[in-house]
């Protein structure tokens, strides 16, 4: 298995991060062909989405985890800025872990499909992500 694990830059605001070029960018270092993609968030605040970006649907998802989540006071989990306990649920909901598989190569994702990674949490704007090449 090859793997190798990047550093993200996700800012001090709730963010969809496109992952896909990295993605690609791993699998042409690993001389990938046939196999799968595992790629994981070891972080207890952080997810990754597969979905088109670029159209809304990026800002879609963080509107949609802002109603089911609200940044508020009711979360038990109160270290860190107003509100965090919701972004230790978020993995409940966008899990920290996506599997695509590699074709010749080639990411075999959608037209208009991408790997996200979805980060909510304001007091943490470094990110780890690994990448994983199960060779087939």
């Amino acid at each position: 298995m090859y793997s190798t694990e990047i550093e993200v830059r996700t800012g001090s605001e709730a963010v969809v991060h496109d992952l896909t070029h990295e993605a690609e960018a791993f699998l042409r270092d690993a001389d990938a062909t046939d196999g799968l993609l595992h790629v994981w968030v070891p972080h207890a605040t952080a997810g990754l989405a597969i979905l088109e970006t670029g159209a809304g649907s990026d800002e879609d998802l963080l509107t949609a985890l802002d109603e089911l989540l609200p940044r508020d006071g009711r979360w038990r989990h109160r270290h860190g800025s107003p509100g965090h306990g919701r972004d230790h649920v978020l993995p409940a909901l966008v899990p920290p872990y996506a599997t695509v598989p590699v074709l010749g190569g080639v990411l075999a994702l959608g037209t208009w499909q991408s790997i996200c990674l979805v980060d909510t949490n304001l007091d943490n704007p470094v990110r780890k992500v690994r990448f994983s090449l199960l060779a087939g």
